[in-house]
C-alpha cells in the first residue's frame, strides 16, 4: 500500500465520498458514526480505518493504517525502528517532528505533510494521515469533484 503523502494511501485520496471508498474497496467491515457525526469506515484485511468528515460533506479527510505492506518513498514503515525510519524519510528531505509520549507510545507527527507515525517500544506500530489544509485554511481535497 503506497503511502501518498498529501493525497492520501493507493487508490484512497482526500476527498473522496463514501460510494466512491466503496467502489474501491468493497464494503466495509465496520461503518459508525463517530462522537462528531464523523462516518468511520474499517476496513480489517488491510488493516485500515477512514475518517468522513461530517462537516466536509462527508468528504474523506483521515486515515489510520497498521499493514506491513505499508510503504512511502518505497520504503516500508510498519514493524521497524523509528530511528531507522526517520533516516529513511530524512534522504526525502522530511526531518521534522513533533514528538509526545503516551505511556508506552510515541507519535512523532510532521506537520508539513500531516503524518504521524505512532511507535511503540521504539518501533513503528501505525501511521496516520490527514488531508492537508491550504494558505486560504480550506481543505486542500485530491479527489476530482465530480460535475
Amino acid at each position: 500500500m503506497k503511502i501518498n503523502l498529501k493525497s492520501g494511501i493507493d487508490k484512497l485520496l482526500f476527498g473522496m465520498k463514501q460510494n466512491d471508498v466503496t467502489a474501491a474497496l468493497g464494503k466495509p467491515d465496520k461503518n459508525y458514526k463517530d462522537e462528531d457525526d464523523n462516518v468511520i469506515f474499517v476496513y480489517n484485511a488491510q488493516k485500515i480505518r477512514l475518517t468522513f468528515y461530517q462537516e466536509e460533506d462527508f468528504k474523506l479527510g483521515y486515515v489510520v493504517a497498521s499493514s506491513n505492506d505499508l510503504e512511502v518513498f518505497g520504503f516500508k514503515l510498519i514493524g521497524r525502528k523509528i530511528a531507522d525510519v526517520k533516516k529513511d524519510l530524512a534522504t526525502k528531505g522530511i526531518t521534522k517532528y513533533n514528538q509526545e509520549t503516551f505511556d508506552t507510545f510515541e507519535n512523532y507527527f510532521n506537520e508539513d505533510n500531516w503524518f504521524i507515525l505512532q511507535t511503540e517500544f521504539d518501533e513503528v506500530v501505525k501511521f496516520e494521515i490527514g488531508a492537508i489544509i491550504n494558505d486560504k485554511d480550506e481543505f486542500d481535497w485530491k479527489f476530482p469533484v465530480k460535475k
